[in-house]
């Protein structure tokens, strides 16, 4: 293996560590220094990764979703029926979610620059479901309805789970919430009386 691609999957191992670490305990708390200590890892090391705490969080969120919209998207296979890809995109949205705890959301929505980069994914995982309905809709699989106005309300949603308003609320974590959203659609998308599962 050469020195350039030794480099990188050690950098993408570290990502992956980090990204672990966050998203198990927050990110406000630590300092570079208990980063570098829990990743076994010399500051330098993390500085050559990003310049700053706040940049190296932005970047640990940013590999964050990258991973997590890939495996999402292998997760919905184009020959499926449209009510299997809705809630196979959703579940695995709750799937990726699963691993995040209440305190890496509250420091995320307490950063901007995470903040944003959520916010971003959310608006982009929705205009997808949207998609996805819209196909299940011209196929005959899902009722007739104003796809524009399911997106309207899946993307609300959406922004309300990412900004922790539903969390507040409900007491549901982001995870179940998409989980409880793929009940909510399919079911109100149905075509008479065979309801699929979430």
């Amino acid at each position: 293996m050469s020195v350039v691609r030794r480099g990188a999957v050690r950098r993408e191992e570290l990502f992956d560590a980090l990204v672990a670490l966050l998203l198990a305990e927050g990110f406000a708390h630590l300092t570079l220094d208990d980063v570098a200590t829990r990743l076994h890892c010399s500051k330098r090391t993390l500085y050559a990764l990003a310049g700053s705490k706040e940049q190296l969080v932005r970047a640990a969120v940013v590999h964050f979703f990258r991973g997590a919209t890939e495996r999402v998207e292998a997760a919905v296979a184009d020959g499926a029926e449209a009510a299997e890809r809705v809630g196979a995109y959703l579940r695995a949205v709750a799937t990726e979610l699963a691993p995040a705890s209440a305190r890496f959301f509250d420091d995320v929505a307490g950063f901007p620059p995470a903040a944003e980069v959520y916010e971003r994914n959310t608006r982009a995982a929705a205009a997808r479901v949207q998609q996805l309905v819209a196909d299940g809709v011209a196929s005959g699989a899902f009722r007739d309805v104003h796809t524009g106005f399911v997106a309207d309300v899946v993307t609300a949603t959406m922004v309300r789970i990412q900004q922790r308003q539903v969390a507040a609320s409900t007491g549901l974590d982001d995870a179940e919430a998409y989980a409880r959203l793929a009940e909510l659609l399919l079911h109100g998308l149905a075509t008479g009386s065979d309801v699929p599962s979430a």
